[in-house]
């Protein structure tokens, strides 16, 4: 046990953000009958609402397991063109009682339009667009950053080695913002796209640049996580999951390099080939450990 203990606090030492599965509101036991008929008690994942507003204007209610709504909030608006890089930010106020969340600008700005477009997505839990959310997309052209394929390989056996409610729990979805091999910022959400806007959120609090950074998510490569991500400006978007056929589309237009399917020595580079630096040979990357996939969904 104390070894294995050593390994994870290891596997999470140079993270700024890390997940913590062991956090109390995040899961709850439940007891349930297993495939043998025997008493089997499980800890399962979390949602709750999070009504976000921007200044007086309520704009969306996801559902999220409640980590990070700072973060949360200020990332959806960011990916959704309601923040702009010039806004500033003056205030973040978080009302847990109310499961409320306020982002507060130095200029107010009516979105009463883009809510008349609200739609919804394929996305697992709450997945909330707006119909314009390609608006600005085609200006959009990301750096020709190249990324070496040492990097995927290492960033995906440490990934899948951080202690997590991926995990442990299934039925969630993880998001890494990482730069070269280094895994930097790990958010987990009941739906890909939230735990993306954790990320986006954070990098807007911080003034985090993005153009040398890749994206490494469990989720698939939707159109909304293409879109998310060049909004984002970030050059990379990684996945241990598959494809659509319109977020590849997008990612050829937009020049991002995309890349999924990333298990053991395998990975499928669908746009950007042209950026990827094959500087390692695959036979010498070890095998998937199964003890470090995700126990269910």
């Amino acid at each position: 046990m104390k070894g294995l203990q050593l390994a994870r606090q290891e596997d999470v030492a140079d993270y700024l953000i890390a997940p913590d599965p062991n956090a109390p509101r995040l899961t709850r036991a439940v007891q349930g009958i297993d495939h043998t008929g025997a008493v089997s008690d499980i800890n399962v994942v979390e949602e709750r609402p999070l009504t976000i507003f921007l200044n007086s204007q309520e704009i969306v209610t996801a559902m999220t397991i409640g980590d990070y709504p700072e973060y949360l909030a200020v990332g959806f608006l960011r990916n959704q063109g309601m923040l702009h890089d010039a806004d500033v930010i003056t205030r973040v106020d978080f009302d847990e009682d109310l499961e409320t969340v306020v982002v507060r600008t130095e200029t107010e700005t009516s979105y009463e339009d883009k809510l008349k477009k609200k739609t919804r997505t394929s996305g697992c839990a709450v997945g909330t667009v707006f119909g314009d959310m390609m608006d600005g997309l085609e200006q959009v052209r990301l750096p020709d950053t190249p990324v070496h394929s040492s990097w995927l390989y290492a960033l995906s056996a440490r990934i899948n080695r951080t202690p997590s409610l991926y995990l442990e729990a299934g039925a969630i979805h993880g998001t890494v913002l990482c730069a070269q091999d280094r895994p930097l910022v790990y958010m987990e959400d009941v739906g890909r796209h939230n735990a993306v806007d954790k990320i986006a959120g954070w990098m807007f609090r911080h003034q985090v640049p993005a153009s040398d950074k890749i994206l490494y998510t469990t989720g698939r490569l939707t159109s909304e996580m293409v879109i998310k991500t060049a909004m984002m400006g970030i050059p990379t978007l990684v996945s241990r999951s598959g494809f659509t056929a319109w977020g590849v589309e997008i990612a050829r237009e937009v020049g991002l390099t995309l890349i999924g399917r990333m298990r053991g020595q395998r990975f499928v580079c669908l746009s950007g080939v042209e950026r990827l630096v094959r500087d390692v040979d695959p036979d010498t990357v070890p095998s998937e450990d199964k003890k470090h996939r995700r126990k269910g969904s």
